[in-house]
């Protein structure tokens, strides 16, 4: 478990890191996923690098990753850009070669002082990352942000934040997987990009959201009005789950269901409960819960390499008593369903939706609970060779 140690990070002035050779001047459009005004902001990843005995470091890790990246970015070159809105509305990303931002630093702290493994809460992670956040515009911006930390034993925390129109959490790890490609020594990623976003995730016209797929979506908005506790009053809490924990809850269930159900559906289904039940919402009144789910491997055919947007929303419905009134069973059984949901229809509906509502602020619906299975981003070891992550986290400001 982390500790509560405290630091404060020496950071060097930010540099500009431009792809390492000439890449292609062009507008880059994005796909009916990417453009929604919901996702200008900045997404991010903190990986936590330990040191492998076996393999002579560089001199500085620092210097190593500086020129990984700029490698990587002639891959990645649409990285490089900047985007811009288009009359109309639309946004595209003008392949500018002007770069990616890169901050070096030093810190007196140790990969032990943030957990065995590295889980959050991070202590100071402010002084691990970037100066972006929910209010960094990203228009006109770069789109990319790194920071590497070194610590007193040897091992470094990479931080690196990316503009969300252009990437989703599984394409930002893509491309941190390779950077660390090319820092051992590959000629080229083992993965190259595709961009593909011009045939990618179109919407209809007309569009067609069917409300047994996305229940409640038509406003698209949220006020504090329809929240009973007052957001001022709320606050972020984190729960660690171990065996002990999972299996005294398996103990609630039926049989058949305990053998079943995943980790995450069986969490899924407890907290939503424990929150509705928190939030003190009316009897009668309609809670959702929305999963964001990885589309690839799903339809339409997602090419190996597309970093793109290309998240669904699988939703589920229940009344407050019958979610809270019923055993946890129940409630599993209704994400269970919804996660089966996700057909040809829904991914459809998925981009329809989204592309109606692409000018809100907010793509969200009333007594929505939000959960994502993050544990899959990095099934992929991401080495090195002369380092590897040893823990790390997916970050949304």
């Amino acid at each position: 478990m982390a500790t509560t140690a405290r630091f404060t990070a020496r950071r060097s002035k930010a540099q500009v890191v431009a792809p390492a050779r000439a890449t292609p001047r062009e507008t880059k459009a994005l796909s009916d996923m990417d453009d929604c005004t919901y996702l200008r902001h900045y997404i991010g990843a903190i990986l936590f690098f330990r040191p492998v005995r076996h393999e002579p470091p560089p001199t500085d890790p620092a210097e190593a990753i500086r020129a990984a990246l700029a490698e990587a970015l002639v891959h990645y070159y649409p990285l490089a850009g900047r985007l811009r809105e288009k009359p109309g509305g639309r946004l595209a990303v003008e392949c500018t070669a002007q770069g990616a931002v890169f901050v070096e630093a030093d810190a007196d702290a140790r990969l032990e002082d943030f957990g065995q493994p590295a889980l959050p809460p991070y202590p100071c992670i402010e002084e691990l990352v970037c100066d972006v956040d929910d209010y960094t515009p990203v228009l006109g911006n770069p789109l990319l942000h790194m920071q590497l930390t070194r610590l007193r034993c040897g091992g470094f925390v990479l931080s690196v934040h990316t503009c969300h129109n252009v990437a989703d959490g599984f394409g930002l790890l893509q491309f941190v997987k390779a950077i660390a490609d090319l820092a051992r020594g590959e000629a080229r990623p083992a993965v190259l990009p595709v961009w593909n976003r011009e045939s990618m995730f179109k919407a209809r016209t007309p569009g067609r959201v069917r409300q047994d797929i996305f229940p409640g979506h038509a406003s698209g908005i949220v006020t504090a009005d329809t929240l009973p506790t007052p957001p001022a009053d709320m606050v972020t809490q984190y729960f660690r789950f171990g065996p002990k924990e999972i299996a005294a809850l398996r103990s609630h269930l039926p049989e058949h269901l305990a053998r079943s159900c995943t980790v995450f559906e069986l969490l899924s289904a407890f907290l939503w409960r424990c929150r509705t039940v928190a939030l003190g919402y009316e009897p009668g009144l309609p809670v959702r819960l929305v999963f964001r789910m990885n589309a690839r491997g799903k339809y339409p055919p997602i090419p190996r390499g597309y970093y793109g947007n290309c998240v669904l929303r699988p939703m589920v419905e229940a009344g407050v008593d019958d979610l809270c009134g019923k055993p946890l069973g129940h409630a599993l059984e209704l994400v269970q369903r919804a996660k089966l949901s996700t057909t040809e229809e829904h991914v459809r509906s998925t981009v329809d939706m989204i592309t109606a509502l692409r000018a809100h602020r907010h793509l969200d619906v009333d007594r929505a609970f939000h959960v994502v299975d993050t544990t899959r981003l990095g099934d992929e070891k991401i080495d090195m060779g002369w380092a590897t992550a040893s823990g790390g986290a997916c970050r949304s400001n």
